[in-house]
Parts: C-alpha cells; structure tokens; sequence
C-alpha cells in the first residue's frame, strides 16, 4: 500500500489529454468568468492534481450537508473538510448561474483560464453552523470563523471541475511536486516508508531531531512537506520559511529527507484538520504521517484557553486508521536536555532532569531586539536566516502618520522630523505631504469621502513598500474620518511586514488658529464657497480615538513636539 492514494481512488484530473485540454481552453474563452480568491485557488490546484482525491469538483450541497455533519462525503468516504466554491448574489444575477451553466474559473494574480466548473446546485449554506461543527466554535478568535464571517460569500456553487492546466508559479519551482510526481519520485528512489512532516513555521533543531527520530523508529525516510498556501495571519511568509528548510535539508542524514511544497489553504481546524492532512499526504504518497501536539491548533480563544485539547488530534486520526491506511506517528514535543546535549520527547525526559526550550514569543522577542539564540535550539543558517528577513527593531522601517486640519502645523513638524532622522543617519528618509500626492488642492474642486479614502489608500500603500524596506516614513495629511485612518494603519500593518510600526500622531491645532495664520486664505475661499467639502469648514474633522500621540503648535514649541514623537520612537526601540 506504500503508494496507493487514499481509498485507491485518486483523480488526479491534469492527466487528461493535452487536446482535450486545449479544447477546454478555447472553450473557456467564450465562457463568464469567476475570478478564483487566494484560498480558491490554493483548493482549485489540490482538487485538480489530485491533493484533495477523491473530490472531481467543489463540493455540492448534498456533499457539504454530509461532511460537515460526519465528516464524510455523501457515499460515505471520509473527508472531514467542507471544500466549497462561494459566490455572492451580485454574482449569481450578472453571470445568471445556473445548474447545468459552464463557467471558467482563472487565476486572480495573471488571469489564466485554470479549470471549467460544471454546475451541480447553487445553494446558501448555514455560516455559523459550518464553523461550530467543523471548527467546533463560533468564536472570531478563530482565523477560520472570522475568514467565514467577513470573507467569504453568503452563496456556495457546487460541481465537477476539468482542469486546463495548473497555476504557474516562479517562486521554488524544483520543490512543487504533483501527488503523482511525488509518487513517482519516491518509486525511483526505492522509498518504501515515508513519514510525512506537516508544518506552517520554520524548523528549529527540535524538528530535525523529532523527524530524524520517527524515520529510524520505522525505519523510513522522511517528507518534509511545509504548507506555501493560506496559512494563518501573522505568521512567517513561505519566502523565508522555504530558505529556513533548504537550509536544514543539510542536516539531515544524506539521504533521508526529501523537502516538497504544499500549496494549501489551511483552516486550523486542529482534530479534523489532522484528518484532512493525513488524506493529502496519503495521495502524495506518505506511508506514515506526524501528528504533534495541538496540531493545527489556532491558538487561544476569546477567554485565553487553547480551541483543541493537546491530544485531540491524535485521538481523532486514530480512530479513522484503518480508513486512512496511513499509520500515524503521534509525538510529544520536544525538549533539550543540556546535561546530554540532546532533544527528547517531553514525556520521556526522566523526573528531575534539566530541561531548555524558548518559546515561539520568545524566539520573536530575540529576533526583534538582536538578542543571541543559541546553537541548541537553531542552526547558524537558520538563524541568519530569519534575521534577513526579520531585522531587529533598530533595521525596521515605520509610518510616522500626522493628521489635522489645514494649516495645523503638521506639515512643518514633518520636514523638521524629516531633517532630524537625516541628522541621525540608519534609515532612509521619506516625506509624503497629503496635498502634494494625487489631487493637488485646487478651488473649485469638490473632495467627496470617497475621493478622500482611496487618495489615503493611495498613500498607505506606497508608504507601507518603503517601511517594508527598511525606510523612515513621515506622511502628513489631514485625513478627517477615523475610518480612513483605520484603513491607513491596517494596510501598514499588514503590508510592511516587519516594516509595519505605524504612530498616529494628532496635531490638534484649534481651527482658530489655524484659520487665524492662514496666510494662502484658503479657509476664506471655502467660507466664501469657492472651495468646497473643507475640512473644519463644511465638512468635520473626527478626532482620533487611538492617536500615539497629540501635538499643538499653540501649546508646544516645534522642538518639543519633535522631541517628543523622537521619544515615542526610542522607547519602542526604534530608535
């Protein structure tokens, strides 16, 4: 059974003919269009390879109703995960989908037709249902429920799908293996027991042990197959965790390990998530599978207590054994014994004896302040690694936002900010003034909200690229609604990566004096009218709620208020 697919019953649909494909192609031309999310197409691919075997299509309603309810398929085959196509109204009425209609479904980075979707049903599903009974919770704590609730779409189509071709990929093409590719490359090598290894983060030198010792357990070789799809928000990009496990490939006994990519979207469904990984890595050819503690576990919920229990993912992998027809490795975590200089599974350290581990908020905490991290717990390489790509606090780039009315003083603080990051050298330097990017400030012109949010997303996502490389940002701009301010911090945040240390700073001049000092007259312009939709004038000003920090030029000096935007940095440690 080494290189059986799960149940015998693979489809992988690329197989076709390639005229069939081609005709299916010039089809898929005249066809509407649904323009696939990232977590579409990472479950498009695996259906269409034969990751998700034994699914032909995006699950229907009948297939849904089962496998949430019993985590099986309709005919009874196992399947613990929902898999599903969402569509909004708006999309059913423009493209009037129907059952029986062909649509092509394409690639949202570069529009490329991948597969037609024959409808089966279109059908509503019961959102919070899905999430209590899969996910086992309702709580937003849970990146799955909150992707549910505020992602994806009211409606689900279901149906069979025929492939065209797979996504095109330019990052790490030697490591991206189909199931059957990865089956034919185990066979060539003679590879008759491989324990697959699941993991989303980078591997320390605990891993290596932990798989090292599984392999010779059941004298097998090891797969080291990391998730590259969806993965869960904040954690490390695939980018540096693909260099982290190229740079640990090295360690392993020549010959032992093989490292391939995984392009799902994981849903950290912990016990049933543990099922699904243990099908894919049976199509992909895996005799044996590691089950750690907690696995695919989201963490804490809303009252600080873990979603899943330590072992019930182990539990419930066990009981489908015989199904799944891979022997699962259950595994403790790992812990180093100093007095021996190795690792050992927590349970089996005897009473008494001293132990060292560093948490995963401590490895974050020594990443970010350059602190050491010893050899055993990493490797050199891995480390340097992380640290190109997770500088400390003093490389980091950050946003230093100054909102207010016109003529608030805003614009001055910045260059004088601008003037001393120069002065103290380190970081590029990079000043974005609100009325000099997009629409300058003309009379007559009216500045609808909308105008005024996308012109600010505008500036969040340009001022988001320069933190991310390492850059000190100013950006000075009126930004009146708190929502707009939101979105700026949001987008800096989760762009910059480390990058993302955004400081909003509030310089709340009186508009009488603003207007008082008003040497362009442009508060006169816009009480006589010419200017309309003027912040303070016709339109409000909404004070920031959350600002780091407020300023005003009649009540501090232009140094002090520097000084004191300086101080907020250096106690943050970026300066």
């Amino acid at each position: 059974m080494a290189n059986t697919p799960h149940g015998g019953l693979l489809k992988d649909i690329l197989t076709r003919d390639e005229p069939i494909r081609h005709v299916l192609k010039e089809e898929s031309l005249a066809l509407d269009v649904i323009t696939l999310s990232e977590r579409q197409l990472c479950d498009l691919e695996l259906i269409i390879n034969g990751g998700f075997s034994p699914l032909e299509g995006f699950m229907n309603q009948k297939d849904y109703d089962s496998v949430v309810d019993t985590l099986r398929l309709a005919d009874g085959t196992l399947f613990p995960i929902p898999v599903t196509l969402d569509v909004s109204k708006e999309d059913i009425d423009r493209l009037l989908l129907a059952k029986g209609k062909r649509v092509t479904l394409r690639d949202p980075r570069d529009d490329e037709a991948l597969a037609i979707i024959t409808i089966d049903d279109i059908y509503k599903p019961n959102h919070e249902n899905e999430a209590i009974k899969v996910f086992g919770t309702n709580d937003p704590a849970h990146p799955s429920v909150t992707y549910l609730r505020t992602k994806v779409k009211e409606f689900y189509i279901g149906g069979k799908v025929s492939a065209i071709q797979k996504p095109t990929y330019f990052d790490y093409v030697p490591l991206r293996f189909t199931p059957a590719e990865l089956r034919a490359h185990f066979k060539k090598l003679a590879w008759r027991k491989v324990v697959a290894f699941q993991t989303r983060n980078p591997m320390h030198r605990a891993h290596r042990e932990l798989t090292v010792r599984a392999a010779r357990q059941h004298q097998a070789n090891v797969l080291i197959h990391p998730v590259v799809g969806l993965t869960k928000p904040g954690d490390i990009d695939h980018y540096t965790r693909v260099r982290v496990y190229k740079a640990i490939m090295a360690k392993y006994p020549n010959g032992m390990a093989h490292l391939a990519l995984l392009p799902l979207a994981m849903r950290m469904a912990g016990p049933r998530e543990a099922v699904w990984h243990a099908i894919i890595r049976k199509n992909y050819g895996a005799t044996h599978f590691i089950v750690g503690r907690d696995h695919a576990g989201p963490g804490k919920n809303s009252q600080g207590k873990d979603f899943y229990g330590p072992y019930d993912a182990q539990e419930l992998v066990s009981r489908y054994h015989d199904e799944l027809q891979i022997t699962m490795v259950p595994f403790q975590q790992m812990t180093y014994l100093p007095s021996t200089d190795q690792y050992m599974p927590a349970d089996e350290v005897p009473s008494g004896v001293q132990t060292l581990d560093i948490s995963g908020t401590e490895l974050r905490r020594r990443l970010k302040t350059g602190a050491p991290i010893p050899d055993w717990f990493s490797y050199d390489a891995v480390v340097k690694t992380l640290r190109e790509s997770y500088p400390s606090r003093l490389e980091q780039g950050f946003v230093i936002f100054l909102t207010g009315l016109y003529n608030s003083g805003k614009n001055v603080i910045a260059r004088a900010l601008q003037t001393v990051f120069n002065e103290q050298g380190g970081r590029s330097v990079s000043l974005l003034m609100g009325d000099s990017i997009g629409h300058a400030l003309e009379p007559g012109h009216v500045f609808s909200r909308e105008e005024r949010h996308h012109h600010l997303q505008r500036i969040a996502f340009v001022a988001s690229e320069l933190a991310r490389a390492g850059a000190a940002v100013i950006v000075a701009s009126v930004a009146p609604h708190e929502a707009g301010r939101h979105a700026i911090r949001e987008t800096v945040t989760r762009q910059a990566g480390p990058g993302g240390n955004f400081f909003l700073i509030h310089v709340a001049t009186p508009i009488e004096y603003c207007e008082k000092t008003d040497r362009r007259g442009v508060y006169a312009q816009a009480r006589k009218g010419v200017i309309k939709s003027f912040v303070g004038v016709d339109e409000d000003f909404e004070p920031p709620k959350d600002a780091d920090l407020i300023a005003d030029i009649t009540r501090q000096t232009l140094p002090e208020i520097v000084h004191s935007i300086v101080l907020l940095l250096e106690t943050t440690g970026l300066l």
